[in-house]
C-alpha cells in the first residue's frame, strides 16, 4: 500500500486539523538570572542582603513600563516596581536589600534575606496580575541560577 493511498481515503478535515503545535511566545520581560545565596555566611547587614539578587531582561524590540509589575517567591514575598522603564534589550537588577533605586539597579529595601539558599521560585507578574514568566532552582552547591 503506497502512503497517498491512506491519504486519499481520509476525509479532508482529517487532513486540515493537522498542523504542528504552535510555540507559546517567549515573554516580553524574562528572568534571566537569580543568585539566591549571597557571598559568606548569611548572618544579615545590608551588604550581605544585597548579595541576593534577580535580573530581568526586555526581550523586545519596544521599552516596557513595569510600574505595577510584581514579583513574588514561594514563602508570598512580595516587591512591587515602580516608575522603572525598562528600554529594548535592556536588564534592570533587583537586590533584596536596602539602597536607592536606580536605571539599572532597584532595591526591595528589605532587611532581610528573600530567597531560600537551597529552593525556591522566582514569579514575575505583569500589573494585570498575569504571569510573565518564572524560574525554579532546587540547589545547595551553586548560589545562583540562570533562568
Amino acid at each position: 500500500m503506497r502512503r497517498s493511498a491512506v491519504l486519499v481515503g481520509l476525509p479532508m478535515a482529517a487532513l486540515l486539523t493537522y498542523a504542528p503545535a504552535a510555540q507559546a511566545a517567549a515573554p516580553s520581560v524574562q528572568i534571566t538570572r537569580v543568585y539566591y545565596d549571597s557571598p559568606g555566611s548569611d548572618r544579615g547587614g545590608n551588604k550581605s542582603v544585597n548579595g541576593e539578587y534577580i535580573v530581568f531582561k526586555n526581550t523586545t524590540r519596544r521599552a516596557v513600563e513595569l510600574a505595577g509589575w510584581t514579583v513574588r517567591d514561594k514563602n508570598g514575598f512580595r516587591y512591587t516596581f515602580g516608575d522603572v522603564t525598562l528600554r529594548p534589550g535592556k536588564s534592570v537588577r533587583l537586590r533584596s536589600g536596602m539602597g536607592n533605586d536606580g536605571t539599572s539597579t532597584v532595591y526591595w529595601q528589605r532587611k532581610w534575606y528573600v530567597w531560600n539558599n537551597d529552593k525556591d521560585t522566582a514569579y514575575l507578574r505583569s500589573a494585570t496580575g498575569k504571569l510573565i514568566d518564572s524560574c525554579s532552582y532546587n540547589s545547595s552547591r551553586v548560589d545562583y541560577v540562570n533562568c
